[in-house]
């Protein structure tokens, strides 16, 4: 497979303390979609895989599904529930 376009992913919560960074960037297909940027992004970072259901993704600040399609130089935020009080 090769990897011609890099995506921006935004790390919070237990997703950052996993990777232990705000970010990552990460190399996929020009016709990759968020499902394939997570699929390399948990072989980046295995803590971050178990996280990964809960969490809800942005593309470009807006939600987004598994399939959407993602384009180059792109930013995928992986965002985790939310609880407070």
């Amino acid at each position: 497979m090769t990897f011609s376009m890099e995506v921006d992913v935004l790390l919070f919560a237990a997703a950052r303390e996993a990777a232990g960074k705000n970010s990552i960037r990460i190399a996929v297909p020009d016709s990759a979609c968020a499902q394939d940027v997570l699929n390399e992004l948990a072989k980046k970072i295995p803590g971050i895989d178990p996280l990964i259901p809960s969490c809800r993704l942005a593309i470009d600040q807006t939600y987004a599904s598994a399939d959407a399609p993602v384009h180059c130089d792109c930013e995928l935020a992986l965002i985790p529930p939310v609880s407070g009080g």
